[in-house]
């Protein structure tokens, strides 16, 4: 009977959290909706698919990913970095429904990944290349925001990368935009950061989420400005499909050419799919976990099954391929979201608004949507993470510089390269100077653990620490210490530092010697260096 209490009380707890926390995931799920409509429309267009597979794409990522996802604050749905691979491989193909082929099978291959222990991988990235990426993300949402901020709304509102497919790049599309903006844009904009900064310092009022305020106000703006010289076209406007019946939904769904399967083309394009989408789903769980308020770690093989479950289903659907996109799960950590019911919510209102208010969504403004990437993006690129960065020395803040630029230049995934590149580079210097290693000592027939950690400590001894410290027993005294260490990597010491700040929840007692809460790159002594020279 006691056994039931238990599990009576444990179910009580559970929905005790879930009603808590639902008052920060619902409004929350509200702004990811927002910023993930067009941006679904915006991939799709790019990609040369139809404008409902950007839909579909959405409504599975938040509903079927995030379902499986042991992200709490990750957000799936198409991604931009894909576009260029989806387009070329729609026309080498010969047809979008062998696309769709690849795209399933590509989610076939994620799963064999989630269970091959592929997830590892995103242990290995360093705390600088990822802060420099989510930075580089915030200050790409800034310039790529800015031309709809002015009212100025290509065919290719989701491309991230430096060179558009509208000939142009980033740079010169705001040239392009700062001659030819819009009055009406610029009023809705400005109005819309103004509420977006303002809004939640006002007690009375600021429990109806900013973004729901600068959503309402962009449709009343839009009307007020309608048969005057200044009203918005419906190149300004969010646009989606309207179906009026049941057979016109039907007919929007595509199915994949299975007929293709022996086709060798299909399978190097699920390959390419398949990898591309992990790495980039990767770097988003790693980039998301940083931000996360909370500071929990996400099960990265987990995510890669429920990856892989999404692409199958998408492709089914007739969607495209998906990953966890930082620029949603951002705004999600942004406006307060706390478990993954935001991300569910979320494809929730993306299906709904499609079956029964295509109208409403169609009369917002891009110009307010573009307003909260663009204070999403502020909040990304602060100017307190460049200062922090630079206070942890040069071999973080180096690669951190030089992982922005290369992001804001080619892309996601090829910034990223640039940046690990430099800090394998500051690796190999610092292991130049000292070996590594670590080392794990049982005390007694006590459930006592001594971790000691060598003389010095790199991120490349990251993945092994944090198994070994997921896998330390409960209710254990864990004493983790640093007495011989002259030098421990910051992403080694955020791992520790993250242990002991949850480990309460197993019962665990954490007690760090002689760990300091920075180090610095240890320089050979002058005696040494003298007598090498000698």
């Amino acid at each position: 009977m006691q056994n039931g209490n238990s599990i009576f009380s444990r179910l009580e707890v559970k929905k005790y959290i879930l009603k808590k926390n639902l008052k920060r995931d619902l409004p929350s799920s509200i702004v990811v909706f927002l910023v993930a409509l067009p941006l679904c429309l915006g991939v799709a267009l790019a990609s040369g698919a139809p404008l409902f597979a950007g839909l579909i794409t959405g409504i599975v990522g938040g509903i079927v990913v995030a379902s499986l996802s042991g992200s709490q604050l990750s957000v799936s749905g198409p991604a931009a970095g894909l576009t260029a691979i989806v387009l070329g491989a729609i026309g080498q193909l010969g047809g979008y429904q062998t696309f769709l082929l690849a795209v399933v099978l590509a989610g076939a291959m994620q799963i064999v990944l989630g269970f091959l222990k592929g997830g590892m991988i995103g242990n290995y990235f360093p705390s600088s290349v990822i802060e420099g990426m989510l930075a580089a993300i915030g200050v790409t949402l800034i310039l790529k925001q800015l031309p709809h901020a002015l009212g100025v709304d290509s065919d290719f509102f989701g491309d991230e990368s430096f060179f558009q497919g509208d000939n142009q790049n980033t740079f010169s599309a705001i040239g392009n935009a700062l001659n030819h903006f819009t009055l009406a844009a610029i009023v809705i904009s400005g109005l819309s950061i103004a509420v977006l900064l303002y809004w939640p310092k006002l007690k009375k009022v600021n429990v109806i989420p900013a973004p729901l305020v600068v959503v309402a106000l962009g449709i009343v703006l839009s009307i007020a400005f309608q048969g005057t010289g200044y009203a918005l076209n419906t190149s300004q406007m969010v646009e989606i499909p309207v179906v009026n019946g049941w057979s016109d939904l039907t007919g929007l769904f595509t199915m994949p050419n299975f007929s293709a399967i022996t086709d060798s083309k299909v399978w190097v394009v699920a390959a390419t799919i398949a990898v591309v989408a992990s790495l980039e789903t990767l770097l988003s769980i790693e980039a998301v976990d940083k931000i996360d308020p909370i500071k929990r770690t996400s099960p990265t093989n987990r995510e890669l099954l429920a990856q892989g479950v999404g692409n199958m289903a998408s492709g089914m659907l007739g969607g495209l391929p998906l990953t966890s996109v930082i620029v949603r799960s951002s705004a999600n950590v942004n406006s307060g979201g706390r478990t993954k019911m935001s991300a569910i919510f979320h494809g929730v209102w993306l299906l709904l608004s499609f079956l029964f208010i295509p109208g409403v969504i169609n009369m917002i403004p891009l110009a307010c949507l573009a307003a909260i990437l663009l204070v999403t993006g502020y909040k990304l690129t602060r100017i307190a993470l460049f200062q922090h960065m630079y206070h942890k020395g040069w071999d973080q803040f180096v690669p951190f510089v030089i992982t922005i630029i290369a992001v804001l230049l080619t892309d996601l995934l090829k910034g990223v390269a640039v940046g690990m590149l430099f800090s394998i580079f500051y690796l190999l210097r610092t292991n130049m100077r000292n070996p590594y290693f670590y080392k794990i000592q049982e005390e007694g027939n006590k459930k006592n653990l001594r971790i000691k950690l060598a003389e010095e400590v790199s991120f490349l001894n990251k993945a092994a620490i944090q198994v070994m410290l997921n896998n330390i027993p409960k209710e254990t005294t864990v004493i983790i210490d640093g007495t011989n260490s002259r030098y421990i990597d910051p992403d080694v010491l955020e791992t520790i530092f993250n242990f002991k700040h949850n480990a309460y929840t197993k019962g665990t007692i954490v007690i760090l010697e002689n760990i300091k809460k920075q180090y610095t790159v240890p320089k050979l002594d002058s005696k040494i260096i003298e007598e090498i020279n000698n």
